[in-house]
């Protein structure tokens, strides 16, 4: 089974929470909303400092997108604390949602998508949304490209669906 999934599930079970910043306060990392970004540029950033964890978040951004920025913040605090601490800047900065450039982003991404979505919830509004996949997204009110890392993640654990949007197109960069 798919190493990322399993990790997801042990924090679901460990915290009881798919609420990303009740996640971010379990982790015991500090948390700020910070305006001092453009609006359109860094989205947030996680980083260790003196053995704390801090997520920085955009606070130009809708409180929709800030709580995405906050998952995939935790994601790089629990799956990269390592390459965290033995970065040049000590930081994991994003500037696009679902950047999908590079394995450590490829990681987040996945573990945002299996800690916000349940598999059971894919499944059934896929079948209430016949297949549609803008329907699907637009149903959980997620960004369609939230759902393509949650379904790329179910095929990989072999759920047989499809996912109209490849991880390597250009869409996710969006």
């Amino acid at each position: 089974m798919d190493n990322i999934y399993l990790q997801v599930e042990q924090v679901i079970d460990t915290y009881q929470t798919r609420n990303p910043f009740d996640l971010l306060d379990a982790i015991d990392a500090v948390t700020r909303i910070s305006y001092n970004f453009d609006p359109n540029g860094l989205k947030g950033f996680a980083t260790i400092q003196n053995d704390t964890m801090y997520a920085v978040i955009n606070g130009h951004l809708n409180e929709y997108e800030q709580w995405i920025v906050a998952g995939h913040e935790a994601a790089h605090l629990i799956l990269h604390r390592d390459e965290i601490l033995n970065s040049p800047g000590k930081a994991m900065q994003d500037f696009n949602l679902f950047d999908n450039s590079g394995r450590l982003e490829h990681q987040a991404n996945r573990f945002l998508a299996d800690f916000l979505l349940s598999d059971e919830d894919i499944l059934g509004t896929i079948t209430e949304s016949q297949g549609d996949y803008f329907h699907t997204a637009s149903t959980l009110e997620v960004p369609p490209a939230l759902l393509a890392f949650k379904l790329h993640s179910m095929i990989g654990r072999g759920f047989e669906l499809i996912n109209p949007v490849g991880l390597e197109s250009g869409f996710l960069g969006a």
